[in-house]
């Protein structure tokens, strides 16, 4: 009983001890099992894509904050042709595909990466150094 409480006690500052940023777009993959065709798709948040009888939708992407470059999750909802409940609807997290898969005899469908905003380009120091004159310099313009 103590064990349960204290995991209770600690289960929200786990969770909040890592801060998730959302992104406008993420990028999956699709694969066709039965022929092997792949294809990498990037969708826009509500955005949705055909790929063979499945109709793929992006809901939500989201990525740590202190490091995009890290973990994706995203929410899917996933279609299929003739069949009335969506095939599978809920969170995808990139390193760990197979902890929630779409489960399709055909189609396989994964979260590579949120899309995230470019990072400026690291600050050369030595650029602001004003260039040397060749023929100053030791050893050359003699």
């Amino acid at each position: 009983m103590k064990r349960l409480v204290a995991a209770l006690v600690l289960l929200p500052q786990l969770a909040a001890a890592q801060d998730f940023a959302d992104a406008d777009a993420g990028v999956l993959r699709w694969l066709d099992k039965l022929t092997g065709e792949t294809a990498d798709i990037e969708l826009t948040l509500g955005q949705e894509a055909e790929s063979g009888r499945l109709t793929i939708r992006l809901d939500s992407c989201r990525y740590p904050a202190d490091n995009p470059a890290s973990d994706a999750e995203a929410h899917l909802t996933i279609l299929e042709k003739d069949v009335a409940k969506p095939v599978f609807d809920g969170w995808m997290i990139a390193s760990s595909p197979a902890l929630s898969a779409l489960d399709h005899p055909r189609y396989d469908v994964w979260v590579l990466r949120c899309v995230t905003p470019e990072l400026p380009p690291p600050v050369d120091p030595a650029a602001d150094q004003p260039a040397e004159d060749p023929a100053t310099s030791e050893g050359d313009g003699q």
